[in-house]
């Protein structure tokens, strides 16, 4: 989300295609966070991305399940944990951060795509 929010040309064109293609686009609220910092109106290209984003809440069990991730691949993100628990196999996993993705998604045994935006 904070490739699409500085205009990664790129990555708003994938995440572009795959919502026309049909496919689940899918984040944890916590992304939202990391890249959502106005509300008048300056993060309309966000904005827009985010109308075709899976929203999935942060409950109990996520952040629980996302401190055990952390603890299995003793790492310390628990939004890179949370971004790869939403995941499922086969999915695709947009990132900056592809080696701690991958790492994470190795730990939670979940087989999914990680692609460098």
């Amino acid at each position: 989300m904070i490739a699409v929010d500085r205009g990664d040309r790129a990555t708003i064109l994938r995440l572009r295609a795959a919502s026309e293609e049909g496919m689940d686009l899918r984040a944890p609220a916590v992304v939202v966070a990391q890249a959502w910092r106005n509300s008048d109106g300056r993060q309309a290209r966000l904005a827009r991305v985010l109308r075709t984003v899976e929203i999935v809440d942060v409950d109990l069990d996520l952040a629980r399940r996302a401190g055990e991730l952390l603890g299995r691949s003793a790492t310390a993100d628990p939004i890179d944990a949370m971004v790869v628990l939403v995941a499922e196999d086969e999915d695709a996993i947009l990132t900056t951060d592809r080696d701690d993705i991958a790492h994470l998604a190795a730990a939670a045994h979940i087989r999914a795509a990680v692609i460098a935006c």
